[in-house]
């Protein structure tokens, strides 16, 4: 995929059904079998206009939401997502909270679905953590999401790296609690890519997965994790992670503009209320 291409496709938008199943280990990775592919694969395919069978429809948006606590009214979804040849998810975001805000209640909110409307996870662009970093690393945009999923209690944190040299390639790190024991991940943009590529490190520093973007598409991203890493929380934040490609550079800006702003004073900070509960003390008396 073409970046400037994918880019065309989001400018515009800026300016899971279960996953397929699978033999699983007690800590839920996937169990490579013998003489079978090593590598767990997925699509996510960002559609070029609203004009599909999810969004058609005057009525389209109230049904969806009867399906879904989470398909807000403003609620629009851009791309699908493929596992063994057929649709096992949809990825929408808070439209509103993206191009129609500013300043601090300005987000950005991506939401994976069931290939039926019920929702699996949530990516959010923390404003708050975002600017922290930002502003500790001077000036340096370092985006920060948080990912929350449906089937454990436990937040997952994607965070750009602050050390990044001009050309450099960027690196985002996260980790994921199997059986009680964190593993570490690292996200690095290819440095040879012709669209958005990002290869998937462990903890030592091993290639376990990889994300493709597709020259000459409008928003067509292929990934693979190594088997043994590829439970459905892995899988489920480089879903996400994909979708937010097309996104990366306006949320660097946005991001940096904050931060320049809060510097001089011209902006008020607040944290959303939403936003805030990520914040809020474990321990706190309820």
């Amino acid at each position: 995929m073409a970046q400037s291409s994918a880019a065309e496709v989001f400018e515009r938008v800026d300016a899971a059904g279960a996953d397929v199943p699978v033999s699983e280990t007690k800590s839920g990775r996937t169990a490579a079998a013998s003489g079978s592919d090593p590598w767990k694969r997925f699509t996510v395919d960002v559609w070029i206009t609203d004009f599909n069978s999810v969004e058609f429809g005057i009525y389209r948006h109230s049904r969806n939401r009867a399906k879904s606590r989470q398909f807000s009214t403003d609620m629009d979804i851009f791309a699908e997502v493929k596992e063994d040849g057929r649709r096992t998810g949809l990825i929408g975001y808070r439209e509103d909270l993206w191009k129609q805000r500013s300043g601090m209640d300005k987000r950005l909110i991506i939401r994976l679905f069931s290939d039926t409307l019920n929702w699996r996870a949530t990516m959010d662009l923390m404003i708050g953590r975002s600017l922290q970093l930002t502003l500790g690393a001077r000036g340096i945009p370092v985006t920060a999401y948080a990912v929350n999923t449906h089937e454990d209690k436990s937040i997952v944190y994607v965070e750009r790296s602050a050390n990044k040299w001009p050309i450099l390639p960027e690196n985002f790190s996260f980790f994921i609690f199997r059986d009680g024991r964190p593993t570490f991940y690292r996200l690095r943009h290819d440095l040879i890519s012709v669209g958005g590529d990002y290869t998937l490190f462990d903890e030592r520093d091993r290639k376990v997965g990889h994300i493709d973007g597709r020259l000459f598409s409008f928003g067509y991203w292929t990934g693979k994790v190594r088997a043994d890493h590829a439970d459905n929380k892995l899988m489920t934040v480089m879903k996400l992670f994909a979708a937010t490609i097309g996104f990366n550079k306006a949320c660097r800006r946005h991001i940096a503009r904050l931060a320049a702003d809060v510097r001089a004073g011209k902006v008020e900070p607040k944290i959303e209320r939403y936003e805030a509960e990520y914040y809020l003390n474990p321990r706190r008396v309820r």
